[in-house]
């Protein structure tokens, strides 16, 4: 009798001691993920994990350590581990009572990579109660990375670059003035003023205008008549208008002998104030301050021109230097200069373009759709010293996926104009293609007056994970990078309406509408788009069989009919 009550309490205590040195299994409802699945955003997967130990599980002498892995084809990404502890452990983890159990929350990000899209999580434990080990069955807690924030690499290959403009125009507005100068109270146009240089390049560019009516054109010639304002009103009056008569009289006799025709618009002004402020403002008068401020105090003209006679007593610079100046009439070609028209651009570039400026060539290159690199590469050739030519080539290279040729270009665009935003913008556009997504931001900084700033600050803000900050930035752009910010912020019928407004599309366009329709579920639509993308790219087919973006249709019969 006594030696069956002693196997049975050995029996019962080595039972206890056992369940005593033990941790039961976990399972994945457990732990909560967030998001789920994953969701790789600006290059990274994070995740938060909520987990919690149940009742009576974490022994008062335990020590449990949770390690999240990311593993996927060929290998795994390990988290950032945490570690608890039970009531009995001396230590600093955060204790679990053994009664009641305990919530804990992890975050961790896993740097991103193409093959994650088909990963699982799982979380792993090292544990020991008192000094001995035991062993805690991992859990997976979540199944494959969405990568749709990825697709901004092929978005980017149709993004805007920044062209450097040409500065070619086919009709340039000209002026060309000249000046008759008076003597006092007199209205008569004296032959020494009429052999002045600006008379004489006057009427030079009349005979130029007659000689050469093709590459220049005829506007108006204004004449503007002045009397100095140090007279009574009415005498000025009379003078400015008789100047007005003289001068007119004498251009309108050089037009006839010249064989020109031309329009003349007179007028007079009798005091002429305004010139006297301007050329009293450029002197070296000592007291000009002063002479301006006591003329701004008399709004009457009497008191004015008394005032202007007495300071042309006490200043005699007043009536030497500024005074004789204002008795004048002034003299204004408004002419044009006209170019060539855009088909004799494109015939003399194919004839010669020796002949054409660099302006002339540099618009060439916008006449057509085709040939842009040679004629970018001949404007290179006759003007080496110029960035816009090499900034464009970039543009080219960029556009056919060439990034190396792109920043060679750009590197010496950057050599001959080190502040041009084009330059920048371009060089920002080829750091983001290469993922280098801080020397981007650092590039666009000095872009901003570049023509597709706002462009690339959207696609740098989806590169970075800021979606609402991106959508922002591309307002009004109907690109796939629009789309894909839109997407990516859960803005649907936004998307919806950008690709409805696109003027082209490509593989990418495609599978973005096979995004927005798996994600509003409309199947047959997503199925539809998926098909085309394909169809264009094949590369889309091995993305889509393992992005689940379209997790729906996995066992759909037409969706692996499309992926097979």
């Amino acid at each position: 009798m006594n030696s069956k009550f002693f196997l049975t309490a050995a029996l019962a205590a080595t039972v206890a001691l056992s369940s005593c040195n033990k941790l039961g299994e976990l399972s994945a409802d457990n732990f909560t993920v967030t998001p789920s699945p994953l969701e790789a955003v600006a290059g990274q997967v994070p995740v938060t994990i909520n987990g919690r130990f149940p009742e009576k599980y974490m022994k008062k002498k335990a020590i449990v350590t949770v390690t999240p892995v990311l593993r996927y084809a060929g290998g795994e990404a390990v988290g950032q581990s945490a570690t608890f502890q039970g009531e009995k452990v001396q230590g600093n983890n955060q204790e679990i009572a053994y009664k009641v159990g305990g919530n804990y929350t992890m975050r961790n990000t896993f740097a991103y990579i193409p093959e994650m899209q088909q990963s699982e999580l799982f979380l792993t434990f090292t544990a020991q109660v008192g000094k001995r080990q035991v062993e805690v069955p991992e859990v997976k807690i979540a199944d494959g990375v969405v990568a749709t924030s990825a697709l901004l690499g092929k978005t980017l290959s149709g993004a805007n670059t920044a062209v450097a403009p040409d500065a070619y125009q086919y009709i340039i507005a000209q002026t060309k003035s000249a000046q008759i100068r008076y003597l006092i109270q007199q209205a008569k146009v004296r032959t020494s003023e009429l052999k002045t240089t600006s008379v004489q390049d006057f009427i030079r560019t009349l005979r130029e205008i007659k000689e050469d009516q093709k590459g220049l054109q005829m506007g108006d010639i204004e004449i503007s008549a002045y009397a100095s304002p140090d007279g009574a009103t009415d005498l000025n009056s009379r003078l400015a208008a008789a100047r007005e008569r003289s001068s007119a009289t004498y251009v309108r006799g050089q037009l006839k002998e010249i064989g020109l025709n031309a329009d003349i618009n007179t007028r007079y002004t009798a005091e002429d104030w305004e010139g006297f402020q301007e050329l009293v403002a450029a002197s070296n008068i000592q007291d000009k301050d002063a002479i301006l401020r006591v003329l701004s105090m008399y709004p009457d003209p009497e008191e004015r021109e008394a005032q202007i006679r007495n300071l042309s007593v006490a200043f005699s610079e007043l009536a030497d230097e500024i005074l004789p100046e204002l008795r004048r009439a002034r003299l204004t070609i408004h002419y044009n200069i006209v170019g060539r028209t855009d088909a004799e651009i494109q015939s003399q570039y194919k004839n010669d373009p020796t002949q054409l400026s660099l302006e002339e060539l540099l618009y060439a290159a916008t006449l057509t759709s085709t040939g842009k690199e040679d004629i970018y590469a001949t404007a290179i050739k006759q003007y080496p010293n110029d960035f816009r030519a090499y900034n464009n080539m970039a543009a080219l290279a960029y556009a056919d996926s060439d990034l190396e040729a792109a920043k060679a270009y750009l590197d010496k665009a950057a050599s001959l104009n080190a502040n041009a935003p084009e330059v920048f913008a371009n060089k920002a556009l080829v750091a983001m293609a290469e993922g280098k997504i801080d020397e981007a931001e650092t590039l666009l900084a000095r872009a901003t007056t570049a023509p597709n700033y706002s462009e690339l600050l959207g696609n740098l803000q989806v590169a970075k994970g800021n979606y609402a900050q991106a959508v922002s930035a591309l307002n009004g752009k109907a690109s796939n990078s629009t789309v894909l910010a839109q997407i990516l912020n859960k803005d649907y019928a936004g998307a919806a309406t950008t690709l409805a407004g696109l003027s082209s599309e490509n593989a990418t366009t495609n599978y973005l509408k096979a995004i927005v329709a798996a994600r509003t579920n409309k199947a047959a639509e997503a199925l539809s788009h998926l098909g085309t993308a394909i169809k264009l790219d094949p590369s889309y087919k091995e993305r889509a069989a393992k992005d689940l973006e379209f997790l729906s249709l996995f066992n759909n019969s037409a969706f692996l009919e499309l992926i097979k």
